[in-house]
């Protein structure tokens, strides 16, 4: 890719990786790439190693007490976000710090929102077991995490939560009412869709989206979210009904 633009102001992702060569990765395809080289948002990538002790620039050691694997060092990753911060704002709501652990709170489209609304992220790739505590309580890291599950890094998680973030910035779709329509938007899961042709190997599309009849095909379509997050998700239809207005 050429060295793309960047529009003042534009919304940011700076990424605190061992492997910066992982990025843009797939956020360099498609709608978020197109964006990208546009310049309606920003990605930096910070390569820890740089920031190692001694001849080999180590970036971690043993666990403390003992234990299998090895820990980032708080000195190395602390030297990082320095870095990190030059030119961001202190202020965490107008620029989060993240590191991607699964210890860490979900990630859902509420969070993307916030983290749309917010001028840029630093998001912390972890790797091996961990993180020293004590650089994420200094530096007020928010700790997040994809699923409930354990990835080999946190690059992989940070190209999806970028990618949920950067679809909902101004112009980045270019439909701002497709981001409406979408799983999770209002709490529950999307409707199914068709296409042409109106018929396949037996199957036909629901005729009440062949009427035209805009108020049956909303009825419709709000029915069946209903029903698929009740089968599918009902923690999200649970928590739904049980919000402080139900």
């Amino acid at each position: 890719m050429e060295e793309p633009l960047r529009l003042k102001g534009a919304w940011t992702a700076r990424i605190i990786t061992l492997f910066p060569e992982a990025f843009p990765g797939t956020l360099g395809l498609s709608l978020t790439g197109k964006a990208l080289q546009d310049g309606l948002w920003g990605l930096e990538t910070i390569d820890l190693r740089p920031f190692g002790i001694g001849k080999h620039r180590n970036v971690d050691d043993t666990p403390a007490g003992g234990g299998a694997g090895m820990v980032l060092r708080a000195d190395v990753v602390g030297r990082a976000f320095d870095e990190a911060s030059i030119g961001t704002p202190p202020d965490r709501a107008r620029w989060p710090v993240i590191y991607l652990s699964p210890r860490g709170k979900p990630f859902d489209q509420a969070m993307a929102r916030r983290l749309a609304s917010a001028e840029g992220v630093t998001m912390l790739c972890g790797r091996f077991e961990g993180v020293d505590q004590r650089v994420l309580d200094h530096y007020a890291v928010e700790e997040v995490s994809l699923g409930d599950f354990v990835l080999t890094g946190g690059e992989i998680a940070a190209q999806a939560m970028i990618d949920a973030v950067v679809r909902l910035l101004p112009g980045v779709l270019g439909n701002a009412a497709s981001t409406e329509e979408e799983s999770h938007s209002h709490g529950l899961l999307e409707h199914p869709q068709y296409t042409k042709p109106a018929a396949w190997e037996g199957r036909e599309i629901p005729p009440v989206l062949m009427s035209g009849h805009h108020g049956e095909i909303a009825k419709w379509r709000r029915a069946e979210a209903e029903r698929l997050t009740k089968e599918r998700r009902p923690d999200l239809w649970k928590d739904r009904n049980d919000g402080p207005n139900k």
